[in-house]
């Protein structure tokens, strides 16, 4: 008697999900382009061929792990957006917001901060994908801001991708503070909060 159908697709996404962790896990102290199929499914507790039905190569399964990391980080500022503490007070909350995110999905941060200039070709061009369109994503948002809606759309993406780039700088920072220091997470925020105001102090200068 076969096994059910949704039963099948339980097991196959349950191998590709621990594919996935060992990759992450392994490329922590490796990255991503050291690392072998063989390592992975020994750590994945799956033989090799099961690996090829789920992904054509390691860089493939580095690509999932990209979608996976901004997954993650597109959820969390959706909500943040729809909370009104975050958008009454967008400078001192998106501080908090973003180490509380980063601690609790480590690893996924970690991966990104690693392979985003050392990892393979294919998945560094995918992260910069993400990260512009992540830049995009807030430019909207920020577009709703009264300072901002007369600006052109290419000023307020400019300054979607300042901030980008500032939460990309701190959360690798976020990544390599070791636990039980919330000095140091406290320092990173007070950092970010202060670029963020001088960003906009800019504001009101600047003109389109």
């Amino acid at each position: 008697m076969s096994e059910p159908v949704p039963l099948r697709q339980a097991q196959k996404e349950r191998t590709r999900e621990a594919i996935l962790a060992a990759a992450l896990q392994l490329s922590h102290d490796a990255g991503l382009s050291q690392l072998s199929l063989r390592q992975v499914t020994r750590a994945a507790g799956v033989v090799p061929t099961a690996f090829y039905r789920h992904f054509d190569s390691m860089e493939e399964v580095g690509l999932a792990l990209v979608e996976q990391s901004f997954m993650t980080l597109r959820r969390m500022i959706r909500d943040a957006q729809r909370d009104p503490e975050v958008v009454d007070n967008l400078i001192d909350a998106s501080a908090d917001v973003l180490v509380a995110a980063v601690k609790q999905n480590r690893e996924h941060f970690a991966f990104v901060a690693r392979e985003r200039l050392g990892g393979p070709a294919p998945v560094r061009d995918a992260i910069q994908h993400e990260l512009e369109l992540f830049i995009s994503e807030l430019a909207v948002f920020l577009a709703r801001v009264p300072e901002l809606q007369s600006w052109s759309s290419d000023d307020v993406t400019m300054v979607a991708g300042l901030f980008v780039r500032n939460m990309v700088y701190r959360a690798e920072q976020v990544v390599a503070t070791p636990d039980g220091r919330p000095d140091l997470e406290e320092e990173i925020k007070r950092k970010a909060r202060r670029e963020m105001r001088m960003i906009v102090l800019g504001f009101e200068k600047w003109r389109s």
